[in-house]
């Protein structure tokens, strides 16, 4: 464990923390930090002081209050109490940002080759890869204060093990991670990671209640409920391309038939346009078809982006079943926002307005009509982002 966070353990640990907290989500005064802590002013101070002493906090300097009168100082997060590392590793490629500890973006790289088996040697292709970009950006990793990494799937955040990838036996896969990069690691489902990073990386926190679809080679969901990120009983929660929304009998990457990711995900496009190919479809992505028999995500949102009039076409249909579906959960959560990202969310509107008809279909108006609808803020970065700040908040006992 590094230094500085073998400072938090000590007397007064719990206080601190929840100060802490309160600068997670903006500078703070005195006068704020006492009344959130039901502390005395002095007893308030004093903690402040600490936190500054321990390399945690800094004082921002006298700004406007709230109530007028004199200008009191506010307090924040250092930024220069360490950098946090944090990467989304996708079926062929990772992304990597690393922020420092206030949450402003240090440097990133997205795109990096890698391709994720649940094999032992790309477990340490990956830890090998995380170094050497990390190596790369300028950083030591013996600076680095935590890891955050996500993996689609079933991953257990609070244990740390991953049911999908890497399945260790009786070992959590966050002590092996540890061990190969010498830093405390902290694993997340990757849509939940990216509803946390657009929750707090876009400052959204008005919206108490966010629901986020990550809509890219599979689909699913991170949920934001009276502002904390939603796990469910086991950890398992947002599982929501794995509902038996449709009747194709198609087998489902889960081994199920029917999931609603077989008809709204970049899979579901996938299957659909090799389909519509070789039934004699025109399209642009008939050349890497028939040159390499088949095509990359990334070729199918290009061809979107291009007009190309068969993906619109898929695309529409994606989007109408998607729509529908968010309908559902907008009549159950009665959220006050809904945030499509993940790799489709990149074609826009291609793919925004199909969903937003489907959802004033399908959806009880007196439910929908204070919902917002928006394509995510951070796009690609949302992952990595998320990853790096829900490890900030695990390190310091937040969350």
């Amino acid at each position: 464990m590094n230094k500085l966070l073998d400072k938090l353990r000590g007397r007064n640990a719990d206080l601190k923390q929840r100060i802490l907290g309160l600068c997670l989500q903006g500078d703070q005064a005195i006068a704020d930090i006492s009344k959130e802590l039901g502390a005395s002013i002095p007893t308030a101070t004093k903690l402040v002081s600490e936190l500054i002493e321990d390399g945690f906090l800094v004082d921002m300097g006298k700004q406007h209050g709230t109530s007028g009168g004199r200008r009191p100082s506010f307090y924040g997060l250092n930024p220069e109490a360490g950098p946090i590392v944090g990467v989304e590793v996708g079926r062929e490629s990772i992304s990597l940002v690393i922020i420092d500890f206030k949450g402003q973006v240090l440097a990133r790289r997205e795109n990096i080759r890698f391709r994720l088996e649940s094999t032992p040697e790309s477990f340490r292709s990956l830890t090998d890869v995380i170094r050497a970009q990390v190596r790369t950006l300028g950083f030591s990793l013996s600076d680095v204060l935590a890891c955050g990494i996500t993996l689609s799937g079933r991953v257990n955040a609070a244990s740390g093990f991953s049911f999908t990838y890497f399945i260790s036996e009786g070992r959590p896969l966050t002590d092996l991670l540890s061990e190969r990069l010498g830093v405390p690691v902290f694993i997340e489902n990757d849509s939940r990671a990216m509803a946390y990073g657009e929750y707090l990386g876009s400052r959204l926190q008005s919206e108490k209640n966010v629901l986020f679809f990550n809509v890219s080679w599979g689909l699913g969901m991170g949920m934001i409920i009276d502002g904390k990120l939603h796990y469910g009983k086991s950890g398992f929660s947002g599982e929501i391309g794995h509902i038996p929304f449709l009747s194709n009998d198609i087998v489902c990457q889960c081994g199920k038939v029917g999931c609603l990711e077989t008809g709204a995900s970049g899979c579901a496009a996938h299957r659909i346009l090799l389909e519509r190919l070789q039934e004699g479809r025109g399209s642009v992505l008939d050349k890497p078809f028939r040159t390499k028999g088949d095509f990359t995500l990334d070729e199918v949102i290009a061809a979107v982006l291009d007009e190309d009039v068969l993906a619109i076409e898929v695309m529409e249909e994606i989007g109408a079943t998607l729509g529908k579906a968010i309908a559902g959960t907008i009549n159950i959560f009665n959220p006050d926002l809904v945030i499509l990202g993940g790799r489709l969310s990149e074609v826009g509107d291609y793919l925004t307005l199909p969903v937003k008809t489907a959802i004033s279909k399908h959806s009880l108006n007196m439910v929908s009509k204070d919902t917002r609808l928006l394509v995510s803020r951070l796009g690609r970065s949302a992952g990595p982002i998320g990853a790096c700040l829900l490890s900030r908040s695990r390190m310091l006992g937040l969350l």
